[in-house]
């Protein structure tokens, strides 16, 4: 048990390895082949702690920046662990139950279905959800690898990463009882799991195909320059009224320089203004100003009061939202995106009038209201979505933007509160697959970074960075050249397929399991009921 408890640890370590910033995407493979060795003959509940084992090494590894935030306690970082790594924990029992009651080769088999719906529970759980350290996401820097997210999404990405892992665990469980000289086993496996292995090589060899032929195909569309401000503002001192001069000075120097490149659009990032941009005069005064003096359209984040305010509610909420100002139009906001998917424990507490957070210390920065309507925002002839900070990283988020007419991706955010960790470049990778599923051109514009273009494809085609390559708490201008396109790729029409069909495989597996895999659910009762009469 201590050996497959090593390789279980050491499959968690090498998958922190695969993800930003350490970016060694290689490592994916051996670790899942590691931690489906590790599971290899054990009972159910074995199989739930080795695999447990391996996301309590893998989720704080992969969120360890998370525990500089202000108010975020290590007790939190152990609850987020214990959550998280159950769903290991889950497939490490699930591919154990399969293989004690059908056999390695189709625990093998069911390997990919299980993680893939896993994966997207941990994604789509209420106010659990977090679609963050994906399988399919650690090889975000290898567009020619990535490019069946447009016809799979991430999933589907993953699903061919753990297919293909599992077809390595394969090759090297077959070494090893060749080693041992058990012959009769190796024949085993050669009538079952080397068909996993073949189904394994062939889905790398159809992948990388796709990908070489999809990045042979130019990219057209209307181009956009735009201009991303990074205006680099602490977070200690965003929200203190003696930093607000400062602050709108520092933008208004740097828009007046964005300006003179000539864009057609200027972007600052999320809460950019020191201050709600409707419900302080002086704050919009200054930023139509400014808008007026470039005479350049201006996107911009501001977080400001709700207009409206339900009944009963005896304080004013708040929202995060991004503001398009015309010039031409006048000193008027008239197009607005307000964050629908906020940010829990961040920008509000999740059931507070039903859970008892106050007993493991939680509590919300902030209680904002979330937004109802996915609005594009539009700068004729063109039509921008707009997301808010981690928004990007929900696949479907960024799906219903592009399938209401957006024509690019603009993601608003401020990462400052992280620091200098992995955790903007963790985010960037997520954005890159949200241009590769979508079609579209993604572009980040960050406070503090990292700010890029991200093109069709998934490549990054331009970031911010000072004299001395830091992409990271630096201020500058990036400008660039999007294409804007209508997006017609098999992810817009058909959404996350691979994770249906997945859940729906397990069902089938999980059945055949109980059965033995030797007889039919309405042959095993009719043997039950002719027990009971004899």
């Amino acid at each position: 048990m201590y050996k497959r408890a090593g390789f279980a640890f050491f499959a968690g370590a090498l998958l922190v390895l695969a993800f930003p910033r350490w970016d060694c995407a290689f490592l994916t493979w051996p670790a899942l082949a590691l931690l489906f060795l590790s599971l290899k003959g054990q009972s159910v509940f074995r199989g739930f702690l080795l695999g447990f084992l391996c996301g309590m090494v893998f989720f704080p590894g992969l969120f360890y920046w998370i525990t500089g935030v202000t108010g975020y306690r290590y007790i939190h970082h152990l609850l987020l662990a214990l959550y998280f790594s159950s769903y290991f924990g889950l497939f490490g029992m699930g591919a154990a139950f399969l293989e004690r009651r059908l056999g390695w080769p189709a625990a093998l088999w069911a390997a990919p279905f299980l993680w893939v719906a896993l994966e997207y529970l941990r994604s789509n759980l209420s106010f659990l959800a977090l679609p963050w350290g994906l399988i399919g996401q650690a090889p975000y820097r290898y567009p020619v690898m990535i490019q069946g997210a447009a016809l799979a999404g991430t999933y589907g990405l993953s699903f061919l990463i753990v297919l293909q892992s599992a077809g390595l665990a394969a090759v090297i469980q077959a070494i090893r009882q060749r080693k041992n000289r058990l012959h009769n086993r190796v024949h085993e496996w050669i009538k079952g799991s080397l068909k996993v292995t073949v189904a394994a090589g062939l889905s790398i060899i159809l992948a990388l195909s796709f990908g070489l032929w999809r990045l042979g195909i130019p990219v057209q569309g209307e181009t956009l320059e735009i201009a991303l401000v990074q205006a680099n503002i602490p977070q200690s001192r965003k929200w203190d009224p003696r930093y607000a001069e400062t602050i709108l000075k520092i933008y208004r120097g740097l828009t007046l320089r964005a300006a003179a490149m000539k864009p057609d659009l200027i972007v600052w990032p999320e809460t950019a203004t020191p201050g709600g941009v409707t419900s302080d005069p002086r704050i919009f005064n200054t930023v139509f100003e400014m808008a007026q003096k470039t005479n350049v359209p201006l996107l911009l984040g501001s977080a400001q009061y709700q207009k409206w305010i339900p009944p009963g509610k005896s304080t004013v909420q708040l929202t995060n939202s991004a503001f398009l100002l015309h010039p031409e139009q006048g000193p008027v906001l008239n197009q607005r995106y307000d964050k629908v998917r906020l940010f829990p424990f961040g920008e509000y507490l999740p059931y507070k009038n039903v859970l008892p957070w106050h007993w493991i210390r939680v509590s919300s920065l902030s209680e904002y209201a979330p937004g109802t309507e996915y609005t594009v925002l539009e700068l004729p002839p063109h039509r921008l979505g707009v997301t808010l900070c981690w928004e990007n990283i929900f696949p479907e988020l960024v799906r219903r933007f592009v399938k209401n007419g957006a024509e690019v991706i603009i993601n608003l955010t401020n990462e400052a509160r992280f620091g200098d960790t992995a955790a903007p470049y963790q985010l960037m990778a997520a954005s890159v697959f949200r241009a590769v599923e979508n079609g579209v051109f993604v572009i980040r514009c960050a406070n503090t970074g990292i700010s890029c273009i991200i093109d069709s494809r998934g490549r990054i085609l331009q970031r911010l960075k000072d004299d001395g390559d830091r992409d990271l708490f630096i201020q500058g201008i990036l400008k660039g050249t999007a294409l804007l396109t209508n997006a017609h790729t098999l992810y817009i029409k058909t959404g996350d397929w691979v994770p249906a069909f997945s859940i729906a495989a397990v069902l089938c597996f999980m059945i055949a399991g109980l059965f033995d895999g030797k007889a039919s659910p309405m042959s095993y009762i009719l043997k039950q009921s002719q027990r009971k009469r004899s």
